[in-house]
């Protein structure tokens, strides 16, 4: 399982010290922060530096931590037809267990032959560091083909003209049957030929 080593100069790790161990202890936090390198995929992305608003309610569990809330920001893209450029409002709810590491080490042994494990968070000397998960929640909140609009029509493929745009309604090309291409393509030597035959 890989595991940073939570950085308590990092805004996304929290002191949880004042949770104590004691099921029911809560607090809420709630911050603007900056979004981190890869907050996102290769097609939809919250950029970096951008803001990352997060509403939490931080709960002691027996397992450890629970974290829950919600994660808003804005993501930008291109839409997957047209690639007009886009922005999209990111709203997800995230819960998740960050586990004391004696309880993650029980789960440890209890996954040791699963062949897909669980990802594990854990409570880190007293800190959590909320990076990871919020970053999993986000990427699976984009989607995954964005589109400009409800059947965008995207752009051709002859040409790249966008056939959304109202002049390009009968956009069209004239296709040549391929097996006529290469005669085609001898223009007036093959009409030459054709009229000789002809005589």
């Amino acid at each position: 399982m890989d595991h940073r080593t939570p950085d308590p100069r990092d805004p996304f790790v929290l002191d949880v010290h004042d949770l104590g161990r004691s099921p029911g202890s809560m607090r809420t936090f709630e911050a603007t922060l900056e979004a981190p390198a890869g907050f996102g995929t290769d097609i939809v992305t919250v950029p970096q530096g951008s803001s990352v608003h997060l509403d939490l309610r931080l709960e002691a569990v027996m397992e450890g931590v629970y974290v829950s809330g919600l994660v808003t920001a804005d993501a930008v893209g291109e839409c997957a037809r047209c690639l007009t450029e886009l922005e999209i409002d990111v709203d997800v709810d995230v819960a998740e267990l960050f586990v004391y590491p004696e309880r993650a080490a029980a789960a440890a042994e209890e996954q040791a032959e699963d062949e897909n494990p669980d990802e594990v968070y854990l409570v880190d000397n007293e800190l959590i560091d909320l990076e990871p998960p919020l970053r999993d929640a986000v990427v699976m909140a984009l989607p995954f083909s964005p589109l400009c609009r409800p059947g965008c029509k995207g752009l051709c493929s002859e040409c790249g003209a966008d056939l959304n745009e109202p002049e390009n309604a009968d956009h069209s090309h004239e296709i040549l049957d391929p097996r006529w291409k290469a005669l085609a393509a001898l223009g007036g030597d093959a009409d030459d030929a054709a009229d000789g035959s002809a005589r």
